[in-house]
């Protein structure tokens, strides 16, 4: 499903305002936020690891394979049919290699143990997460079954261990999955972009919270009801921290730090 005229201007505007409001790291005052600039955001990190997820992406794009997609999120933007090609799926649905890439230095930086990814999608970036927690485990739910054996077969060529993946909805598997995986020390909420799912599925993951939590939402800017989820996140009395990049959205939950929220550009 296309973009609507409204639905277009709708996102300048927020994109515009964003670029307003956003600070570089030499605008914020906060120690904490600081070096998560210097050492996650703006970091230049290349490993040889990157090169071979990077190729995965590469064959995805040019891949002329058709997938059945059983689509149980909010849907589409640019698709309205089942059958879908995998390089057009790719091409739309894929982090970028700089965000994904963020997440891997998130998750070494944070040491996290235990990753929940939300929305496996062709697995490019549960493979860079589980990267970056090369001495934990990254739990990651996909609810089609074709997307995910795709993502399986990258995981076993790439001879990644520490995965595990879970096929089904959110709503099924994501109890099942915090069950299991204990505390969450990294998590990833990327699918179902719809307000109520995101913050039901943010109120579910907090229980599994600790204080160095780390919480990542994709596109929080993709629709009014998702900007709404975001500013709920962020009122939680919880949240002290949050970090709006536009495409992402970060939130920590740390009780030594002072409410504030941060907009900025990297």
């Amino acid at each position: 499903m296309e973009l609507g005229m409204s639905d277009q201007f709708r996102q300048i505007g927020s994109y515009l305002g964003h670029l307003v409001k956003a600070r570089n790291r030499h605008g914020v005052h906060s120690p904490f936020v600081y070096d998560l600039i210097s050492q996650v955001l703006r970091s230049s990190t290349e490993l040889p690891e990157f090169g071979t997820i990077e190729a995965l992406r590469d064959d995805l794009l040019d891949s002329e394979q058709t997938i059945r997609v059983n689509d149980l999120g909010a849907g589409s933007r640019v698709f309205d049919l089942p059958v879908r090609r995998v390089a057009d799926t790719a091409r739309t649905a894929l982090k970028t290699p700089q965000q994904a890439q963020m997440l891997f230095r998130l998750a070494r930086y944070f040491q996290a143990r235990n990753v929940l990814e939300l929305g496996t999608s062709f697995g490019i970036t549960t493979l860079y997460l589980a990267l970056g927690a090369d001495e934990g485990t990254v739990y990651t739910i996909e609810g089609c079954p074709q997307t995910m054996r795709i993502a399986q077969h990258h995981f076993d060529q790439l001879k990644q261990r520490n995965i595990v993946p879970m096929l089904g909805s959110f709503r099924s598997k994501l109890p099942e999955t915090l069950q299991r995986m204990g505390e969450a020390d990294l998590v990833f909420i990327d699918g179902h972009h719809a307000k109520e799912p995101t913050v039901d599925y943010f109120g579910q993951c907090l229980t599994k919270a600790h204080n160095d939590t780390v919480f990542v939402f994709d596109d929080i800017h993709w629709s009014r009801g998702m900007e709404q989820a975001w500013e709920e996140v962020k009122a939680h009395p919880r949240v002290t921290v949050t970090i709006d990049l536009y495409n992402l959205g970060l939130v920590f939950l740390r009780s030594e730090q002072a409410k504030e929220h941060f907009t900025l550009r990297y």
